[in-house]
């Protein structure tokens, strides 16, 4: 079977080269390559152009409407059975669509998602980064695995979907803000077959130091409520808890000046949650320095994602009420 791999891209010809080198280098070839330039002041057509010998590859330049829309772009111009749609900071394992593809002759699948790790050539921060993205102990520990909570959505930096569910969808609806989420609850409210297939991983690069990270995640949250928007139901308690968390935060340095007992409780939660956190990571990572900026990743997804929660929270009941 056939596979088009949609990726839209934004001043990020650097990223391109190491997302089109990994798929050089897939077991499985029988798919083609969309490259779709979402209005770049800083183009990768001549980064594009380099792989023309080695891959099944097209670059189209479009003005600027958006990830979402960028997707449709290059799914009205695709030719496969299958569309998947990676993020540009991605790097694809050689054996993914070895493994999609097995899981596809398998069982009928309309739609699909897989995991994202990390990549040994990652920096520290990165490292980090993607521990707070991935953790059971933070909100990245809901997507991703067989044990996260509720219903599976496929998210856009890794997701496949048939042609039959873009010709009934007609793909994305909003471009920016939950445009991956809310298509994937269509997705799933059309009555398709979605699957988490755990052994489809990408490595997924995100954001490069802790600035850029908190942007991500801030915008994150207030995604969160926008989806709520279309669907008043998917703001489970769950998406509470970074909000809670922020409050929390809030609140020692409130009881700091009311009670020192309540201050060192409220103290004592975070320093164990920090705790948990650094023996985790270092589990895994057996770095004591990512384990150390693990904890700040953490702590800083969470905030990032509550404030931008609570921020259009507000919004969203403010413009309500006129």
């Amino acid at each position: 079977m056939l596979f088009s791999i949609i990726v839209p891209v934004y001043n990020r010809p650097d990223e391109i080269v190491e997302l089109l080198e990994s798929l050089c280098d897939q077991a499985y070839t029988h798919f083609e390559v969309i490259i779709v330039d979402d209005g770049s002041f800083n183009r990768c057509e001549e980064q594009v152009a380099e792989y023309r010998d080695r891959l099944d590859i097209r670059y189209f330049y479009k003005e600027n409407s958006g990830q979402g829309f960028s997707r449709n772009f290059g799914f009205e111009r695709a030719n496969g059975d299958y569309f998947v749609v990676f993020d540009s900071d991605c790097i694809i394992p050689p054996d993914y669509f070895k493994t999609v593809n097995a899981e596809l002759l398998k069982k009928p699948i309309d739609a699909w998602g897989g995991p994202d790790r990390s990549h040994p050539s990652f920096n520290p921060i990165q490292k980090a980064i993607n521990y707070a993205m991935t953790s059971p102990f933070t909100t990245g520990g809901i997507r991703g695995n067989k044990k996260h909570i509720g219903t599976f959505h496929p998210r856009s930096f890794n997701m496949g979907i048939s042609r039959d569910v873009f010709n009934k969808t007609g793909g994305y609806r909003i471009t920016r803000m939950g445009e991956d989420l809310e298509f994937s609850i269509r997705i799933i409210r059309e009555g398709f077959n979605v699957e988490l297939i755990e052994d489809a991983y990408v490595y997924h690069k995100r954001r490069t130091n802790f600035c850029q990270f908190f942007k991500q995640l801030h915008f994150f949250g207030r995604a969160r409520i926008n989806i709520q928007r279309f669907y008043p139901d998917e703001v489970k308690p769950v998406h509470l808890l970074p909000a809670i968390f922020t409050l929390s935060l809030a609140f020692l340095l409130i009881s700091a000046w009311i009670s020192i007992s309540l201050f060192l409780i409220i103290l004592f939660f975070y320093m164990l949650f920090c705790s948990v956190v650094f023996i985790h990571s270092y589990y895994l990572s057996n770095s004591a320095k990512i384990a150390l900026l693990s904890c700040l990743a953490s702590f800083i997804q969470l905030t990032a994602y509550g404030t931008g929660f609570l921020q259009e929270l507000y919004s969203f009941r403010n413009n309500d009420s006129k």
